[in-house]
């Protein structure tokens, strides 16, 4: 269970498995449309102790089912900085998925606005900010949308044949499909200082590698970029080697910003 702090127990949306308090760097976990925060409890038992890793729980499920869904990203990006704002005692960095990426970076403009130290983003899955598609599969009816979750295999099948299951699943999913594919960033706040690594899959039908190569744009800090084996959640077959190299980059940062 996560730590039951006073600060976590009047916070729903951050979750710490293992928490690590001394450490120097936060790591802000955000899902894929339809994922949670429990989608990055391996990435927090595989951490160093130097990183304290912040799993969110977006609004609208398991046991935020009773409160309605963000279903625009700008607006869930707000949200999420303003619950970030009492951990800032710490500099922050972001792992997002898919969705979560996009969230990832629309809270790191946020929070460097505001002056608050951002460390580094890792964008996994998604293409940039500036790349948009006319996408509308959250307006599919559910078959179809069901279709297109097994067509990415990101979510158990078992899952995808139980009628009671998908009656309390497809709701958020399809609410977090809208907030990704409606997304647009906002001219004169696309751009983070801080470094952005970008993972990818060499199969991902949804980040072409131009759309990847974009990222770059968004950035005047470094920017690197990790190509593995695998379609959209490529992730879930390469942890052994991703969770090692999202902890090099936050290493890196934190030696070139002089902390020791």
């Amino acid at each position: 269970m996560y730590e039951s702090t006073a600060r976590d127990r009047s916070n729903l949306w951050i979750r710490r498995f293992q928490p690590a308090p001394a450490a120097p760097s936060q790591l802000v976990c955000l899902s894929h449309a339809g994922g949670s925060a429990g989608y990055f409890l391996p990435v927090a038992r595989a951490m160093p102790t130097s990183v304290d890793v912040l799993a969110v729980q977006y609004p609208g499920r398991q046991d935020r089912s009773g409160e309605p869904c963000v279903e625009d990203l700008h607006e869930l990006a707000d949200l999420l900085v303003r619950e970030l704002e009492p951990w800032a005692d710490r500099p922050f960095a972001f792992f997002g998925h898919s969705l979560g990426a996009s969230l990832a970076f629309e809270a790191a403009v946020r929070l460097e606005r505001a002056g608050i130290e951002v460390r580094g983003v890792v964008a996994s899955g998604r293409r940039a900010p500036s790349r948009h598609r006319e996408e509308r599969v959250h307006l599919l009816d559910d078959r179809a949308l069901i279709r297109d979750l097994e067509r990415l295999s990101g979510t158990d099948p078992k899952m995808l044949r139980d009628p009671e299951i998908l009656a309390m699943i497809l709701p958020y999913i399809r609410s977090d499909y809208k907030a990704a594919e409606l997304y647009r960033s906002r001219p004169g706040a696309d751009s983070i200082q801080a470094p952005i690594l970008v993972l990818t899959g060499d199969a991902d039908p949804h980040v072409t590698d131009s759309e990847a190569a974009a990222w770059s744009e968004h950035t005047s800090g470094d920017f690197s970029r990790r190509v593995f084996s695998g379609g959209h959640f490529f992730l879930n077959d390469h942890a052994l080697a991703i969770i090692p190299a999202i902890a090099e980059f936050i290493g890196a940062n934190r030696e070139l910003a002089g902390v020791k």
